[in-house]
């Protein structure tokens, strides 16, 4: 790593207020795909250390709501944490920290915008937390991430968070099914002042919600909060009930083996 380079890092940190001590790491996770395969210097990139973050942000959160929102139920973890872990809000906060700045990336990929790219911060940002993991101990990245955190969960705790349903059920479409929402018009009453409108949403071209509202987007909006509530609430629900087999069916196999408990 040249001076310049490792410079910039520094000063980066600094502003930051955090300790590093392995800038080689550091730069990796600053890394993108593009860039390596452009350079071709064998040097790998980010992807592994944006798998480790994800896992590392995503229980520092839950760990956070658990210690400090313990009135709030299952599902609202799961809508909190959905928020807070989405591409939206990671983008916005790589960017809050001139993270996207500081990320390597292919020339193609920079001629295209690709240093603005939500998707390529976000991942850079979980990338940080898995090198900051990995070089430091695990109640400093704690700290770091409650920073930026604490007070973005506190708005969407009481739903006053700009990224609203729409945005949230997208995502998590996106990433479990494969698919994108689907918004259909199923009626429209009342005087033209004053009209009601009753919207549905789709997923897998099955009908998931129903919700009114004064205009088609508030009725959209209502219907995506009512459809993300259901499928997330569903997918907490497969996951606890497959984490009880797997116990369930170690037990079972322990105990054709002979094997006590």
């Amino acid at each position: 790593m040249d001076t310049k380079r490792k410079n910039e890092l520094k000063n980066f940190l600094k502003l930051q207020k955090i300790k590093f001590n392995d800038f080689d790491l550091l730069d990796l996770a600053l890394s993108h795909r593009s860039f390596a395969n452009e350079k071709n210097t064998g040097t790998g990139n980010n992807e592994k250390l944006e798998f480790l973050g994800d896992s590392v942000l995503g229980l520092i959160i839950t760990e956070f709501l658990y210690k400090n929102y313990s009135d709030l139920h299952e599902g609202d973890f799961a809508r909190v944490k959905s928020f807070i872990v989405s591409e939206e809000m990671l983008s916005l906060q790589g960017k809050n920290i001139g993270l996207n700045k500081l990320i390597k990336i292919g020339h193609g990929e920079e001629m295209t915008g690709g240093r603005e790219k939500k998707a390529i911060i976000a991942d850079a940002f979980e990338a940080f937390l898995g090198a900051m993991y990995l070089d430091s101990k695990y109640s400093r990245v704690e700290d770091f991430i409650i920073r930026l955190f604490a007070e973005e969960i506190k708005l969407v705790i009481n739903e006053r968070h700009g990224q609203d349903y729409k945005t949230l059920l997208q995502e998590f479409v996106q990433k479990k099914y494969r698919d994108c929402p689907k918004y259909r018009q199923i009626s429209e009453s009342g005087p033209e002042h004053n009209k009601t409108f009753l919207m549905e949403v789709l997923i897998n071209k099955e009908v998931i919600a129903q919700a009114y509202g004064k205009s088609k987007k508030e009725a959209e909006k209502n219907a995506a909060k009512i459809a993300y509530e259901k499928i997330s609430q569903t997918a907490s629900n497969d996951k606890k009930q497959n984490t009880e087999n797997h116990k369930n069916n170690r037990k079972e196999h322990n105990k054709k083996r002979g094997v006590k408990l």
